[in-house]
């Protein structure tokens, strides 16, 4: 027993001591102290004949040390003493090619592609090898070669990372559909390399290359699978009409599951396209003979409206409103339109207590602990806006007890801090809101330490919080969409606290209420001032992006707003905007999103 507990240990200490020889030849060969790597690698070589690495290692520092002869006899040697692997053939070639002699070289390639036809099985490594030098035109051909061959061998994967390293999308794009067509478990992976190609321009060459190609397959071989590529292709280009015409035939000709449908509704609706998510639920709800989907479709339907709806229009919705509830009634299965109905009342038709009083009755019915919960999440967000902060902070605690372990408790603990910072209760506001710098919602925890950075850093300069609860009575009246009101106690802070901190937060915040009301042209000054004056403090990345968004949008600035995503690239390479600001500048510059 102790002998064998001795060789393992030793056994151990060896391999230790040869992967620290294999690093430190690897780190000479790195800093091109080859002849130090090379060494090693002989020395390494030599107890170790059969290890590649370290065979490698001998051949390539050879060959950086020019030593093309003895890289050569290594590698002839190496053929010859492991059943004349072909592969070696592309090594030797590419020994070769290093001496510029290129006609010598293609005879090695050539001759590696002509042995695949009499040892097939070794075309993958003939063709790693090509590929491991860069020569892909030779990697294809080997690939290709090996499936004419044997029609059971699939080489779509390698081939169609090839053809996207060279360039050739059609053929890329073609060896993917044939991949997933085969095997539908590569579908995730080919449709995250689609994602790299695929951009919102439908007029960019890629996406036109891409609908061509489905739409030539499917009129040759009408798969569902192709319906359902383009589906996806028309939604990354924003065309949801173009994509419910493919999900309204993969509907007929599949499961007749709607649920499909009513997704791309949804995203529509998220895109603001609203006539086609009225177009595409109208349909779900015509085709549906689920009662529970039914109300689901009718109420998605409703909101839809809400979205867009005039003044006059609104007791056309309410009446909308009673009908469904009449039709389904008031118990947990509609409890979510409960819900929107007395939003509908505290928001729309600015009647707040009739929305609390809903909202109580519907608090009686034999609810789930989470139901309940939901309940009083929205009786406590209609308090806060009537400015009853105390009953509200009632009902947010009594949330984080009913769902401890849900996500909804941490967004009622955010809404605590958030209601005791409207009422200037900061230090109890801070308290919690180190708390969920933590949380595992990644929003609340960056809305949490960006509202307690707020108030710790105008709290130090001016001890009395007058700024900060200015401030702190702006938000309030953002959030109750009295932006006018809000805009104007912005004014206030900006004449009478400049220079301090609380400046460029105010000057933000007004930006983006500028916005909201549609003065664009104040919301480009506020974003401006924030560049020029306050260019190396935490809201600067925010002011360029959202600068460049206005330009890009509603400025019809294009130039400009490229010149700022181009900065946040450079200078703010932490920023949140970083890879959203990279791909719209691409974009703006005409480049394929790779």
């Amino acid at each position: 027993m102790r002998c064998f507990v001795f060789i393992a240990l030793w056994w151990l200490a060896g391999c230790g001591l040869y992967a620290q020889s294999e690093q430190l030849a690897k780190n000479f060969f790195d800093q091109g102290e080859y002849k130090k790597a090379l060494s090693i690698y002989e020395k390494l070589y030599k107890e170790n004949p059969s290890n590649s690495i370290y065979f490698n290692g001998v051949v390539s520092t050879n060959q950086q040390l020019e030593n093309f002869k003895e890289a050569e006899e290594l590698l002839v040697a190496k053929m010859n003493n492991s059943a004349n692997n072909p592969a070696i053939l592309v090594e030797l070639g590419h020994n070769y090619q290093l001496q510029n002699n290129d006609d010598r070289a293609t005879r090695f390639y050539d001759e590696a592609l002509q042995s695949i036809e009499g040892r097939p099985n070794y075309a993958y490594s003939i063709a790693r090898t090509f590929e491991q030098y860069s020569l892909l035109d030779y990697a294809v051909k080997a690939y290709e070669r090996a499936m004419e061959m044997n029609a059971d061998r699939n080489y779509n994967l390698q081939l169609a990372k090839i053809y996207g390293e060279q360039g050739k999308i059609e053929e890329m794009f073609s060896n993917y559909l044939d991949l997933i067509e085969n095997d539908m478990k590569f579908y995730g992976l080919a449709n995250r390399e689609f994602n790299n190609y695929i951009s919102e321009d439908p007029n960019a060459e890629p996406n036109i290359i891409f609908r061509k190609l489905l739409l030539k397959r499917l009129q040759e071989d009408p798969q569902l699978l192709y319906n359902e590529m383009l589906s996806w292709l028309f939604v990354q280009q924003k065309e949801y009409s173009k994509a419910f015409a493919q999900e309204r035939a993969i509907y007929k000709r599949g499961d007749k599951n709607l649920q499909g449908i009513l997704n791309l509704a949804i995203l529509a609706r998220d895109s603001k396209d609203f006539e086609a998510a009225r177009q595409i639920v109208e349909y779900a709800i015509e085709e549906s003979p689920s009662r529970a989907f039914n109300l689901q479709a009718r109420h998605f339907l409703i909101s839809l409206k809400l979205e867009t709806a005039s003044a006059k229009e609104l007791p056309g919705i309410e009446q909308e409103f009673n009908a469904l509830l009449a039709e389904y009634g008031k118990n947990p299965e509609t409890l979510n339109l409960q819900i929107d109905y007395a939003n509908f009342f505290a928001y729309r038709l600015d009647q707040k207590d009739k929305a609390i009083e809903l909202l109580k009755n519907t608090s009686d019915l034999p609810l789930s602990s989470y139901g309940k919960a939901q309940v009083k999440m929205a009786l406590a967000d209609i308090l806060v806006i009537q400015e009853k902060f105390n009953e509200a902070l009632i009902y947010y605690s009594q949330i984080q007890n009913l769902v401890k372990n849900d996500g909804m408790a941490q967004d009622a603990r955010f809404k605590v801090a958030k209601t005791s910072y409207y009422k200037g209760d900061f230090k109890w506001a801070k308290t919690q809101l180190d708390i969920l710098k933590s949380s595992t919602s990644q929003l609340i925890a960056n809305d949490a330490m960006e509202l307690s950075l707020l108030i710790s850093d105008n709290s130090l300069e001016d001890t009395t919080q007058t700024a900060l609860r200015k401030y702190a009575r702006a938000d309030l009246l953002a959030y109750q969409k009295k932006n006018e009101e809000a805009i104007t106690q912005l004014d206030s802070i900006i004449f009478y606290h400049k220079g301090e901190k609380i400046e460029d937060e105010a000057l933000y915040t007004q930006a983006k209420l500028f916005e909201r009301e549609k003065n664009y042209q104040k919301a480009e000054n506020n974003y401006l001032e924030i560049i020029n004056s306050f260019g190396q403090d935490i809201l600067a990345d925010n002011a360029h992006y959202f600068l460049a968004e206005l330009y890009a949008n509603q400025l019809a600035e294009p130039e400009k707003a490229k010149d700022l995503y181009e900065q946040i690239i450079f200078n703010f390479a932490d920023s949140i905007y970083f890879v959203e600001a990279r791909k719209k500048y691409r974009i703006l510059r005409g480049d394929t999103i790779e």
